[in-house]
């Protein structure tokens, strides 16, 4: 009895996959003609563990049991079907069709053998026998309007427009109305220039939908890009009519007024539709980073903060909210203002290394150097793999004269930009004044050479080198060169020129420095300090003008009072240098 209920079972399974008629319709006869049922269950057998394979998805052999299934019973579709399936998986397109082909010869009544039928001609680019199949597999079967939808896409590769709408027609009988369809269908009739026809659908949605604002959208689109503005706006003025809340209506009707010039109209409009909740914080953040980049400065500062104030007020929690209010505020120069809602955005939400960043410029523009230093060692503890945050903080302290602090910070900051040449050099050059100010000339001189070995014309660089080897009193003939290329291509820069003064100074070419000392105070008063008025009476004492030399001593000590050994100068009437 065990036995039979495999047996049985087995029969069930076969019956699941073979439509009835194949079963009873087959008669498979041995080498005297007599019908065999031996070799009717040696198929049913082949064919069961074929199918066990296939679902394994060991292909291969489940195609070597298939293909002995149809040596013994050569007139079973399923089987012709499933050994398609197993070709087609492998590419084996021509193969699999002549397959599948013989299936459906078989077989009319299986919408699966017409679909793979169709799939497979499809892959092979060819279009027309695609839809033919279709075609027939819908005429003659129940139960595959789905289908149709297929079938209106091979229509459209072919350009069998016509073809395509009537299939689309057929859909809408079927299913009822649908967005999807009706936009397919306007797409049809825009490309074949029937704007009145592509009106049509859109309107039936906007009857079946009346109060759904993105149908009535896609209508104005429609008309405004074919140049029907009287009508786009009779329309929407009719909706917003009905509904005086609707957001995204607004904004169309606010940009037609923009662009008409009645910029109050469109400020109006776009008050109330920033006031609606139903346009979301993303798309009014969106719109807001459009008109800071489309708009001029007035109509920004105008309307732009009163914007960005409403969304803030709509959408107190939203980080990016303060975000952009912050990057308005900084396009209009409004740089304290810009980084009060850029801290405020990073309270919300400290994620955004961006907004990190755009904080740590603007302190450096306020010039609160020891904000940059704090701002940047909070950023760090989030981005530890940053290499602008240790520019940041290496650059401020740096400024600071924090040296021991801007070494380790301006370093790891190197490592970290291997593949930024630009900020790489841009290290370097902080380094070699970083490691001048710890007193390590040797790795001083070597940043400053890398700097300059990526960008030989780095004005600064080439500025601070040769001034801090005048300093030390090393190398002043290749100090005295890289400073003269400096002065020639800058000749009114005076912090440039003072620095070519106190090479010559240091070479003991006085009258030469002299002169250099005098165009600084010429051709750039604005720039020139204390330090240029000490160096220039050091010059003139050695040139035995005493008298003016200390009057300039003076001058200096007025604009710093701190200044190391001003006092002595002034006060000995004397020459005292470190």
């Amino acid at each position: 009895m065990h036995s039979i209920k495999i047996h049985i079972f087995l029969l069930l399974a076969l019956v699941l996959f073979i439509p009835d008629h194949t079963i009873h319709a087959q008669k498979i006869k041995g080498k005297k003609g007599k019908t065999t049922e031996a070799s009717l269950r040696e198929a049913e057998f082949y064919f069961t563990e074929g199918e066990k394979y296939y679902i394994l998805e060991d292909y291969a052999k489940a195609l070597v049991l298939f293909q002995k299934s149809l040596e013994i019973n050569g007139e079973n579709a399923t089987v012709h079907y499933k050994i398609a399936q197993i070709l087609s998986k492998g590419n084996e397109l021509q193969k699999a069709l002549e397959s599948v082909k013989e299936a459906i010869r078989l077989d009319q009544d299986n919408k699966y053998f017409f679909v793979l039928a169709a799939e497979i001609y499809s892959q092979l680019g060819d279009f027309e026998n695609a839809s033919v199949t279709y075609e027939e597999m819908i005429g003659r079967l129940e139960n595959t309007d789905q289908y149709l939808f297929e079938l209106a896409a091979l229509y459209l590769y072919q350009g069998r427009f016509d073809d395509a709408l009537d299939s689309y027609d057929k859909i809408e009988k079927a299913y009822g109305l649908s967005e999807e369809v009706v936009f397919q269908k306007q797409k049809i009739h825009l490309q074949n220039n029937n704007l009145e026809a592509a009106l049509a659908e859109g309107q039936k949605l906007i009857d079946a939908f009346p109060g759904e604002e993105s149908y009535l959208i896609k209508q104005v689109e429609i008309l405004l890009s074919n140049d029907k503005q009287k009508e786009a706006r009779t329309l929407l003025e009719k909706f917003i009519n009905e509904y005086p809340q609707s957001a995204h209506a607004r904004l169309v009707v606010a940009e037609l007024k923009r662009k008409d010039g009645d910029t109050e109209g469109a400020r109006e409009d776009l008050k109330i539709a920033f006031k609606s909740n139903d346009l979301s914080a993303e798309n009014k953040i969106q719109l807001l980073a459009e008109f800071r980049t489309q708009i001029q400065s007035d109509e920004l500062e105008t309307y732009g903060i009163e914007l960005a104030q409403l969304l803030i007020e709509m959408h107190p929690d939203v980080s990016d909210a303060y975000a952009i209010y912050g990057d308005i505020l900084q396009a209009l120069s409004k740089s304290d203002q810009a980084k009060d809602q850029y801290m405020q955005a990073l309270q919300l939400d400290n994620s955004n290394f961006s907004i990190w960043q755009n904080v740590l410029q603007l302190y450096f523009e306020l010039n609160k150097v020891d904000s940059v230093i704090i701002v940047s060692e909070q950023a760090l503890e989030l981005f530890p793999n940053q290499g602008s945050l240790y520019y940041y903080n290496g650059a401020a302290n740096l400024q600071q004269r924090n040296y021991d602090e801007a070494v380790p910070m301006l370093e790891q900051g190197k490592k970290l930009s291997s593949s930024n040449l630009g900020l790489i050099s841009a290290f370097n050059s902080m380094l070699g004044d970083a490691y001048n100010g710890v007193k390590n000339y040797p790795k001083s001189d070597l940043s400053y050479e890398a700097a300059l070995d990526f960008d030989p014309e780095n004005y600064v660089v080439l500025n601070n080198y040769s001034y801090y080897l005048a300093l030390r009193k090393e190398n002043l003939e290749k100090a005295e060169k890289m400073s003269a290329k400096v002065v020639k291509n800058n000749p009114t820069n005076a912090t440039y020129l003072d620095t070519y003064a106190w090479v010559l100074y240091m070479r003991g070419k006085y009258k030469e420095a002299r002169k250099a000392m005098e165009r600084a105070f010429k051709d750039d008063p604005d720039n020139v300090t204390a330090i240029h008025y000490e160096h220039y009476g050091d010059i003139l004492y050695k040139l035995g003008d005493i008298d003016e030399a200390v009057k300039n001593w003076r001058i200096a000590k007025g604009l710093n009072p701190n200044a190391e050994l001003i006092d002595q100068k002034i006060a000995d009437r004397k020459l005292y240098e470190q």
